[in-house]
């Protein structure tokens, strides 16, 4: 399943997943993704979501995560962080999302345990679902390249294919014509390309979270259409740590003050949100958080975004949206594709929250001098 962001690719798959769960019998099903923070939050929630909406009997075992029916069928959610539990598993069916994560050691890995005994009738298969970034990825080579008919099935799909999207998410999708031709081409039409002058590459993505830091800071940027995102960076020893708290859509002050103290979002800790709104930053400081105006100005996003690529970051791997904001957000290019210092507006709800928290933090409170306000 390859195909644009809205697609539908992993809602189909999980269906999919779902029918032969339930029409078939003695079957082992592996479900997986490069990490296990990634994989509870996206299949394994999709999976377990979908039973309850269509009131399927089943049995979960939550610390083990797998999921088995009355017809001697067993789901097992795995993630790729845990490569010696794959090896010893024998699968019949194995569904991968996000696929493009997968380096091409996990791929063998993952072939060798297609090896459950199975009939005629039903032959043991792998389904992958992906935005198909790179026609530089081995999976490019391994199935497009090398595609056999008798075997292999390629299904390309867009947002147009799915009718269940509000217009929002389809007019951003369609404004990257005018934006970026590359974007355009794999996350709106869904077609294999290759991301040039991405901007940021020194990250490393790590699925332990620290549980102590010398300071936390938050960043935010409001949405209600586009996502509200809020982000944790965690400072130790000079390494920032960083993980996406919140990404929701339709989200009104009210709203989001009720998540923040669901969250658990320190009172004290610098909280960093988009100065124009100041109306909403009022309100979550009457709410009693510690909220500031992010320093924007002349040169800001040039000079932000120059500091966080000269500082090396993790980040945590349960934080879907982040990476992929990180892996797609780009600078915009002119027609021979030379790069400007300006990034492509897509996909940058986490970004911008990322780069006010840290410039600000530079600027104002590491840096801060006479006439600075950022004290409560």
């Amino acid at each position: 399943m390859v195909g644009g962001a809205g697609a539908g690719k992993s809602y189909a798959v999980a269906l999919k997943i779902i029918e032969k769960f339930y029409t078939e019998r003695n079957k082992r099903f592996l479900i997986t993704r490069k990490t296990l923070p990634s994989l509870k939050i996206t299949a394994y929630r999709l999976i377990l979501d979908l039973l309850q909406m269509y009131g399927f009997y089943y049995a979960l075992n939550k610390s083990e995560l797998i999921i088995t029916n009355d017809r001697g069928n067993e789901i097992l959610f795995k993630s790729l962080d845990e490569p010696e539990k794959i090896r010893s598993y024998d699968a019949n069916y194995i569904w991968v999302e996000e696929a493009t994560d997968l380096t091409a050691k996990d791929h063998t890995h993952l072939r060798l345990c297609l090896r459950r005994e199975t009939d005629v009738d039903t032959p043991n298969q792998m389904f992958f679902s992906f935005n198909p970034v790179s026609v530089l990825h081995f999976l490019h080579k391994e199935y497009v390249e090398n595609f056999d008919e008798q075997t292999m099935v390629i299904m390309y799909s867009n947002w147009k294919d799915n009718p269940f999207l509000d217009d929002a998410y389809i007019e951003d999708l369609e404004g990257l014509k005018d934006k970026d031709k590359m974007l355009y081409r794999i996350y709106t039409e869904g077609l294999w390309g290759t991301l040039e002058n991405v901007i940021f590459s020194n990250y490393t993505i790590e699925s332990v979270w620290p549980t102590s830091f010398d300071e936390v800071i938050y960043g935010l940027d409001f949405g209600f259409n586009h996502p509200t995102a809020l982000i944790e960076i965690g400072f130790k020893d000079g390494v920032p740590y960083e993980r996406e708290l919140l990404y929701k859509t339709k989200l009104t002050n009210t709203d989001l003050i009720k998540e923040m103290n669901l969250l658990g979002i320190s009172k004290t800790a610098y909280i960093f949100g988009d100065s124009q709104e100041p109306a909403r930053i009022e309100e979550i400081a009457d709410a009693g958080y510690n909220i500031h105006p992010a320093k924007k100005g002349a040169g800001s996003v040039k000079s932000g975004l120059d500091l966080l690529r000269s500082v090396p970051s993790i980040v945590y791997s349960g934080s879907i949206n982040l990476i992929k904001e990180l892996q797609s957000y780009k600078y915009k290019e002119d027609k021979n594709g030379n790069a400007f210092e300006e990034p492509v507006k897509f996909r940058d709800d986490l970004m911008d929250a990322r780069r006010y928290a840290r410039w600000t933090y530079k600027e104002n409170i590491l840096g801060v001098g006479e006439g600075d306000v950022y004290v409560r």
